[in-house]
């Protein structure tokens, strides 16, 4: 297994086609119920960046966020807009296709 410097160094390596808003986003699709803590460790992120990103895609409506216990777990709105002015019109549910759909407001168990 890779140590966490050593995946740190493998992802400071690679470059992404979204900014942190969208790669919180897909993870938040493919991962449903992640974390604040958990995201920020899967993401190489702060956990006071992916928390601006969160309340950033919370106000704009692209997740929902379920209270568990004491922690928060986020959903993706596949009913939100895509936000980008080319293409405002596709749904995120459309764009993410079955990763959207993964998620459902009830208590599971984590990915």
């Amino acid at each position: 297994m890779r140590s966490v410097e050593q995946h740190m160094t493998r992802m400071a390596n690679e470059w992404y086609h979204t900014s942190s808003y969208g790669t919180v986003l897909v993870h938040i699709a493919a991962y449903p119920h992640s974390t604040t803590a958990g995201l920020a460790a899967a993401l190489c992120l702060t956990p006071r960046s992916v928390w601006g990103t969160i309340g950033a895609l919370r106000q704009r409506g692209q997740i929902t966020v379920l209270r568990i216990n004491r922690r928060n777990h986020y959903c993706v709105n596949p009913d939100a807009p895509f936000l980008h002015p080319t293409v405002n019109w596709v749904k995120l549910g459309d764009l993410l296709g079955g990763l959207a759909s993964r998620c459902s407001m009830s208590p599971v168990a984590r990915n």
